[in-house]
């Protein structure tokens, strides 16, 4: 996964909002109920009340409602991260549109970066790869993981079904440890899929 290091362009909660023409173009290929996903999403990121703990659950409530569908039925490919418009426009998406969402979502709503990361794990009980989204309430705690395929909350000791492998954001690249986040290792944008999929992302702004 740890693929060609190039620069992509940077994408934040900002970018998030939504125009009429996102909405139309979305509603004309999707049909009128992703119009009304995607204004349901851009309601939950104006809502700004609540603590973090609050926030965290209702973004993980929100998306955890949408079906689990696996790129070769949804997409057609192998490994497709589609963006959070296309992930909602779409009504679904496998492990990479969860953890991607979320995390964006939860910029919009004035979460720091640093406190945010997408870790590769292993799915122990399924034996595969998995993405999950974690939270760090504070500098070298034990995160919190928000998951697609366990809606409870909980933290990383707690998730003995999880094997850690690495984590990114756009700022780097950690070697995971059980309970946080290990040493840096180099640049998010290593990941390829992540890379393309940032790009899209601003590919989706300008267009707008």
């Amino acid at each position: 996964m740890l693929l060609i290091l190039t620069a992509a362009p940077a994408v934040t909660g900002e970018s998030l909002l939504l125009t009429e023409r996102v909405l139309h173009r979305a509603e004309g290929q999707y049909g009128a109920s992703a119009r009304r996903r995607l204004l349901a999403w851009q309601e939950l990121m104006r809502s700004q009340e609540g603590d973090d703990l609050t926030k965290l659950n209702k973004v993980n409530r929100f998306f955890n409602k949408i079906p689990f569908v696996s790129d070769t039925d949804h997409w057609g490919q192998t490994d497709y991260w589609a963006t959070p418009i296309e992930f909602l426009a779409s009504a679904g998406g496998d492990c990479e549109e969860f953890a991607v969402a979320k995390y964006f979502t939860l910029l919009a709503l004035g979460m720091a970066e640093k406190q945010l990361t997408l870790n590769y794990v292993t799915a122990l009980r399924l034996n595969q790869s998995h993405l999950v989204l974690a939270y760090y309430p504070a500098p070298g705690a034990e995160p919190l993981i928000l998951d697609s395929l366990v809606d409870a909350i909980e933290p990383a000791s707690r998730r003995t079904d999880l094997l850690p492998v690495y984590s990114f954001n756009a700022s780097g690249i950690w070697k995971e440890k059980p309970r946080g986040r290990g040493e840096r290792i180099g640049d998010g944008r290593r990941v390829r899929p992540w890379r393309e999929l940032l790009a899209r992302m601003a590919e989706e702004t300008h267009q707008k």
